[in-house]
């Protein structure tokens, strides 16, 4: 079997980001001009790869970060396997773990390996780590698509990354995220690797 290469990037910067308000997979929000030009910078260093599928969340925010490969016509499929975690009634509002005791304790429970832990109307990162399972058996399932682009969310990509290369769901902050970094990765029919770890060279 040929080696599948995966693609695995956050979208680019939107408002919400910049004013560290939780967006979740309730909030429907666009980039910003800033995470429209990572997104266009994106572009212009991977736009000669042969991609053979591009996956993304339902979420407007990873559409427009692979406009560019959605325009030449490239297959694509969305899923909400791919959505951020809810973080329930805490969506739309301004929370730092220095400033929310319900917020870290949350994250601080997640460090414990309590994964079964959720914010109030929310998302566990188990609750995650289920709906994401088909994705992954169709990432092993599509042999044919030897070069796919995935765009999806910071919480979910370390819960995803978790997943793919075996970590406890508590190691998850392990890996680091910046919007549109790259994680790329090399799928030889048994094992996931990673090759690239939090890429951000096309940005400079």
């Amino acid at each position: 079997m040929s080696v599948k290469k995966i693609y695995l990037i956050r979208h680019g910067q939107t408002d919400y980001n910049v004013q560290n308000i939780v967006q979740g997979s309730g909030v429907d929000s666009d980039l910003n001009e800033t995470g429209r030009r990572q997104a266009e910078q994106f572009f212009a260093a991977y736009q000669h790869m042969p991609f053979d599928k591009v996956y993304t969340s339902v979420l407007r925010r990873t559409h427009q970060s692979v406009r560019g490969f959605l325009e030449m016509g490239l297959p694509h499929e969305q899923t909400t396997a791919l959505n951020e975690i809810s973080w329930g009634v805490r969506e739309g509002t301004r929370i730092t773990a220095e400033e929310d005791a319900e917020y870290q304790g949350v994250l601080d429970q997640w460090d414990r390996g309590e994964t079964h832990a959720r914010l109030t109307g929310g998302e566990s990162p188990d609750e995650v780590a289920a709906r994401q399972r088909p994705f992954i058996e169709l990432l092993k399932n599509r042999p044919e698509e030897e070069n796919v682009l995935v765009c999806m969310h910071g919480r979910a990509m370390r819960v995803l990354l978790c997943q793919l290369l075996n970590y406890p769901l508590s190691r998850m902050d392990a890996f680091e995220h910046r919007n549109l970094c790259l994680y790329k990765l090399h799928y030889t029919g048994s094992m996931f690797t990673v090759r690239n770890f939090l890429d951000v060279a096309h940005l400079q």
